[in-house]
């Protein structure tokens, strides 16, 4: 069995969750980084990681596992975003990534606080919308994920690669 993760990051929360995954799965794996991924045929299981961008994926994410998750190859997602996991804001972002892998077997998902880039948070501070302005403001996400975040990653690891096992 062959189990691929793969992960976009633009300031390393996803690629944190994307190591503790990792270091879970017992099967012969593989790490990289999106944009190193050709195709998931070979891999008997992809974990796919993904930051949330403008309230969802964004346009090359959402192509990418349009063209990626087909024919009900077995994938598992895992999300960071800058908001706590309880924000009522953040399950139609969530959506949207389920939406883009529909063709896909989803086995897993997860997803966590990330910390959001001190950059973006300033964007958004200054943009018109003011939802964005609310959010920048609130901002509480400095040092996620922590590491009780990247715990609970380990154990979705284990989780799906368990009921994986159990399926085969």
């Amino acid at each position: 069995m062959k189990i691929l993760v793969a992960y976009l990051t633009k300031t390393g929360n996803t690629k944190k969750v994307a190591e503790a995954i990792y270091e879970e799965i017992r099967d012969e794996k593989e790490i990289k980084a999106i944009e190193a991924v050709e195709s998931l045929e070979g891999y008997d299981l992809s974990f796919l990681g993904f930051p949330i961008h403008q309230m969802g994926p964004d346009k090359k994410t959402e192509k990418l596992l349009e063209r990626h998750c087909i024919n009900k190859r077995k994938i598992a997602l895992f999300i960071t975003h800058a908001g706590p996991e309880d924000s009522p804001d953040i399950p139609p972002m969530l959506e949207k990534f389920k939406q883009a892998a529909r063709d896909a077997d989803l086995v897993g998902f997860f997803d966590c606080q990330g910390e959001l880039a001190k950059s973006v948070k300033r964007i958004m501070s200054i943009m018109p919308n003011k939802q964005f302005r609310t959010w920048a403001k609130m901002d509480d996400s400095q040092g996620q994920p922590d590491a009780s975040r990247i715990d609970k990653a380990r154990a979705f690891a284990r989780d799906v690669m368990r009921k994986f096992h159990e399926t085969k």
